[in-house]
């Protein structure tokens, strides 16, 4: 019993200093954070925070990889359990994709940290390793399925498909997330299976 209450304040303490993190960053940037910026936001004694993270950049480092480690792994998921078939069939359905919605309910419950890390004042590191794993799995994707009479590299379609499908992300993180995730999957769905000019009404 006492481990487990233990396990708990620790969870706490380290789900509290991401929190703080977040805000901090969206604040001044992280540059500008101090040891005391973030033991105070998150209402904790320094001893303690070094009791979890040697500096400010291990405590950045963790949630990044964190982050990255979970994306990747629902990244890799949906290329064994989705066909170009399901995808198909979904969005003549008017579905949203399963993948997305999995991957976009993660977000908007990580919202505060990944916002941050995505925003003006952010961590250009995590965008690019981000874009990288999307890249991966895309391009996984696109070799498997592909027919091959391609018009354009595949390399040049995952680098417009991933700037736009992230940039929606981060435009739906910073107004607030009013749509729910399956609605933000349904519109990038729409969006990269049948371009921006059908999705505006450009029969």
């Amino acid at each position: 019993m006492a481990e487990n209450r233990t396990d708990r304040r620790i969870r706490r303490t380290i789900r509290m200093l991401r929190h703080a993190l977040a805000q901090l960053i969206g604040e001044k940037g992280f540059d500008a954070i101090t040891i005391s910026d973030l033991t105070g936001t998150a209402d904790i004694n320094r001893t303690t925070f070094y009791l979890h993270y040697r500096d400010k950049y291990d405590l950045l480092n963790k949630c990044e990889e964190k982050i990255l480690s979970d994306i990747e792994s629902i990244s890799h998921a949906s290329l064994k359990c989705t066909s170009k078939s399901d995808l198909e069939h979904d969005l003549r359905e008017g579905k949203p994709v399963p993948f997305l919605v999995e991957l976009l309910t993660y977000c908007k419950e990580n919202a505060d940290i990944i916002k941050a890390l995505l925003g003006p004042r952010g961590d250009l590191t995590f965008h690019r390793q981000l874009k990288k794993i999307m890249e991966k799995n895309l391009m996984l994707r696109l070799k498997e399925e592909g027919t091959g009479n391609k018009v354009i590299p595949y390399d040049y379609i995952a680098a417009y498909v991933i700037s736009a499908d992230l940039g929606l992300v981060q435009f739906w993180l910073e107004n607030g997330m009013h749509e729910d995730p399956e609605t933000i999957a349904l519109m990038i769905s729409e969006i990269t299976f049948r371009g921006p000019a059908f999705a505006a009404g450009y029969q």
